[in-house]
């Protein structure tokens, strides 16, 4: 995510610019009520549950990926079905595969510190993003979905540094009897939460980092 592209490979990151948008299966609005906890608990096992996120250049060129640990989260369940919930996500804690970083020169501590710094997530200021449920409904079968099996659609207030978003995903929810199973996976634009590292086409190096993050949610809980 630092200026790693030739100026000579900016004609092909624009060529293959139209892979760079957000994904159909997501939509993002201002932020909205969340829904109240009521009926059961579940609390989030942060030992199994985590979040994975996965970044490109423009044209899915120079793939990178990793993991960040979930530290906390409740979900509500009544009446067998998933209605409330949130978790806390640890900024600090963003790992950076080494396999994603494959060029002799670079190394994943480096991206790993500078999704850390200033020009991301600033974690220093910013410790910690949340994610606060406001709706679940059924999924429409005919929906598209990043995810094989998803069979609810979910919409959460996502909180990144100092800015709140609505975000609505297609999610599998399997609630079977103490224990709750959440798994999401979904796209969302970074410029959109004011996270602009490398979105000025001014200049072309920088152009060429793809706005889109796509997100993996793995929630494991057990009531309380």
């Amino acid at each position: 995510m630092k200026k790693i592209f030739l100026s000579a490979m900016v004609g092909t990151a624009i060529l293959f610019a139209s892979c760079g948008g957000n994904s159909t299966n997501t939509q993002t609005s201002e932020k909205q009520e969340v829904a109240e906890k009521q009926g059961e608990i579940f609390i989030t096992d942060t030992t199994t549950s985590n979040v994975s996120w996965r970044a490109t250049h423009k044209g899915g060129l120079a793939p990178r990926w990793g993991n960040i640990a979930i530290t906390s989260g409740e979900l509500s369940v009544t009446d067998g079905n998933l209605t409330a919930g949130d978790f806390v996500v640890d900024m600090e804690s963003i790992v950076v595969d080494n396999a994603s970083v494959t060029e002799a020169d670079k190394k994943a501590i480096d991206l790993q510190n500078h999704l850390k710094g200033a020009d991301f997530f600033e974690v220093e200021k910013y410790p910690t993003a949340t994610f606060h449920i406001t709706q679940v409904s059924d999924l429409d079968p005919a929906a598209e979905s990043l995810l094989e099996g998803a069979n609810k659609l979910v919409s959460g207030n996502l909180t990144l540094q100092d800015s709140t978003l609505n975000v609505t995903f297609p999610a599998k929810i399997d609630v079977q009897g103490d224990q709750v199973a959440v798994e999401a996976k979904f796209t969302v634009n970074r410029i959109d939460w004011g996270i602009k590292f490398g979105a000025s086409e001014l200049d072309p190096a920088e152009w060429g980092i793809s706005k889109d993050i796509e997100v993996g949610v793995n929630l494991q809980a057990t009531k309380q």
